[in-house]
């Protein structure tokens, strides 16, 4: 069993999920997306630490590519067994306002060669098909421009921007974000 936060009135319950829920292994014509084994670690972490990934993710920490967020999955991008990115999502299980929440990077000298587009793709079609999603978000920052042109291709479309929605841990400023999201019915 995995625990998830559950927040009811002004405290988060840690509640736990069941095993079966969690997403282990899918794949598509050219990739698999996994749970992270020890032995993606490394490559996780030197394809976080490119300076193209860092600089919207930040260094990452030595526990990378562990979940830091009881509610978080993880997934390992592979494109013919070589780890190529990570993708992660999060569920609201309030049905009356069920989405899922995405974020990813993709190895630098793997842009541009639709892996990230087929790896959301993937996972929209698991998350809602199995788990019964209909409206998915993710939200670079306003000026990563080409992780915001990839999430358009993949269907997601504009939202507005969330203001000072995050730290760069480079500047210590707070930065905007673009909420974009897809909705499939």
């Amino acid at each position: 069993m995995l625990e998830a936060a559950d927040i009811t009135g002004d405290h988060i319950q840690r509640s736990a999920v069941p095993e079966s829920e969690v997403v282990t292994e899918l794949h598509g014509e050219r990739l698999v997306l996994r749970t992270p084994r020890p032995s993606d670690a490394a490559a996780l972490r030197a394809i976080r630490a490119a300076p193209e990934v860092s600089a919207w993710w930040g260094p990452p920490v030595p526990a990378f590519p562990e979940r830091d967020e009881p509610s978080e999955q993880h997934l390992t991008i592979l494109e013919r067994d070589q780890v190529v990115g990570f993708i992660q999502f999060a569920e609201e299980p309030d049905p009356d306002f069920r989405f899922a929440a995405m974020d990813m990077f993709v190895e630098p000298r793997h842009h541009r060669q639709g892996i990230a587009s087929e790896a959301l793709a993937m996972l929209i079609d698991h998350l809602s098909i199995e788990h019964g999603h209909h409206r998915f978000t993710i939200d670079p920052a306003v000026d990563n421009l080409p992780a915001i042109a990839c999430y358009e291709k993949a269907g997601f479309t504009r939202v507005g921007v969330l203001r000072a929605a995050w730290r760069d841990n480079a500047t210590g400023q707070w930065r905007d974000n673009l909420l974009m999201e897809l909705i499939r019915f």
